[in-house]
């Protein structure tokens, strides 16, 4: 039995309708028990005021006092402690009972002429009455008559009768949850196609979000739809724009490093050399940012990134970058190699870690994906790697890469922000093959 989860629309909507219908069930119950109650004693009440009038008929005047006709009455008012009684009380405080009173004695009040009232009491036996007491005049003389039933026969069929009905009510209360619940599941399954699109839309293979949902999402897929929308124009947006002031600055920094370069021959001066370095090193950041707008290609933004797609097209940009080096790039993934991370996360960390092998590698790079619920990357080359202490010094923690490293260390700084951000692991070392720099990433799902 799968745990109910309070979050779950499905579960609340569960819960109010059982509570609902517990509710109403409990109050249809005390209705109808009440109901019942009131009916029964209503109807008994009645009889009694009818064998009341038959005992007030059956009533003489003797010189001894009023006597009750036995042949003017029920039989069963004959028979001891039957449930049936009467009282004839004479002003003067005289009683005539029924036979079937017996020995008990019946607290019953005085009551004038045209009054008349319903009593509960216990009778003999324990059993519970209902009594009719009125006040009546006969010839002249007044009478307090009063008539009882037991009521317990009654309330045992009434108790049966609600026992079943609860029964019942349960049964029926069962049924129309089970009925509710697959009216909501059937009624959730509409979001289905909504959920598949938001996966698809994850994996890149939708851009928007389909408008034909329910009512009540429909507010909510637009705003969504409306927020992608926003999101990629503003992506495109800084990326052209990031590109465009990359290209635009490359020209004057060519120009600039020219002009160093000469000043640096022709009289050696200290301050023209180290401008002329910082002007190469803002160059490097420029070619980078425009490598950077290759390598991300013109894919469309919040895609997953696919490997048997993008890796691809990814080697293939490099080996157009360094094609005079002639380099042979490899990648070792299996076919079915899930889509993992946000496309331009993981293309700007691949980027830069085979764009830093392909640099100082002399003829080979190698890169290798593994890992499903963990995105496993190897980069290595045969490049001249580095030395021991080199190493220690890149993976000391709170090292900064990009002052590690004339030349890959910025690019490894941007890898690790990638590894940061996806909790993951950054490890250097020498690759036992191709004997250059052996980079290994493992990055988790988010």
């Amino acid at each position: 039995m799968s745990v109910l989860n309070p979050n779950s629309l499905e579960t609340r909507l569960h819960l109010g309708l059982a509570f609902t219908l517990i509710l109403l069930m409990g109050l249809l119950w005390l209705f109808g028990a009440k109901s019942i109650e009131t009916l029964t004693e209503d109807f008994i009440a009645s009889r009694l005021e009818h064998d009341a009038e038959a005992l007030l008929a059956a009533i003489a005047f003797k010189q001894q006092g009023v006597k009750v006709r036995p042949a003017r009455v029920n039989q069963i008012y004959l028979r001891p402690y039957s449930g049936h009684y009467y009282v004839v009380r004479q002003q003067n405080g005289a009683e005539v009972t029924s036979r079937s009173v017996w020995d008990f004695k019946l607290q019953i009040p005085r009551m004038k002429v045209g009054e008349s009232r319903r009593l509960h009491m216990l009778g003999p036996e324990q059993q519970q009455l209902l009594v009719y007491v009125s006040g009546f005049r006969k010839q002249g003389q007044e009478l307090t008559l009063a008539v009882a039933e037991d009521l317990l026969p009654i309330k045992r069929q009434r108790d049966l009768f609600l026992r079943n009905f609860a029964l019942l009510a349960l049964l029926g209360l069962m049924v129309l949850l089970l009925l509710q619940g697959m009216v909501v599941r059937q009624a959730f399954r509409r979001l289905e196609p909504l959920r598949e699109e938001i996966k698809s839309l994850a994996g890149g293979e939708e851009k928007m979000l389909s408008e034909a949902v329910p009512e009540e999402m429909s507010p909510l897929v637009k705003e969504i739809n409306h927020l992608l929308l926003l999101l990629s124009r503003r992506n495109r947006r800084s990326r052209n724009a990031l590109g465009n002031l990359a290209h635009a600055l490359k020209g004057p920094m060519n120009l600039l490093t020219h002009y160093f370069d000469k000043s640096s021959n022709s009289d050696g001066r200290m301050d023209d050399t180290l401008a002329g370095q910082q002007v190469e090193r803002v160059r490097l950041l420029i070619d980078r940012e425009l490598k950077r707008a290759r390598l991300a290609g013109s894919g469309s933004t919040g895609q997953r990134f696919d490997p048997q797609r993008d890796l691809q097209d990814l080697l293939d940009v490099l080996k157009q970058i360094y094609r005079e080096k002639r380099l042979t790039i490899e990648a070792v993934t299996a076919a079915d190699q899930p889509p993992f991370g946000d496309r331009e996360d993981i293309l700007e960390l691949l980027g830069n870690l085979l764009d830093n092998a392909c640099k100082w590698a002399k003829g080979r790079v190698r890169c290798t994906l593994s890992g499903e619920q963990q995105l496993k990357i190897v980069v290595e080359d045969d490049g001249e790697g580095l030395v021991d202490e080199e190493v220690a010094r890149m993976t000391m923690r709170g090292s900064r890469l990009d002052e590690d490293m004339e030349g890959q260390g910025l690019g490894l700084a941007i890898v690790s922000d990638v590894v940061t951000l996806y909790e993951g692991e950054l490890e250097f070392d020498r690759s036992p093959q191709l004997q250059g720099l052996r980079v290994s990433v493992v990055l988790n799902r988010l």
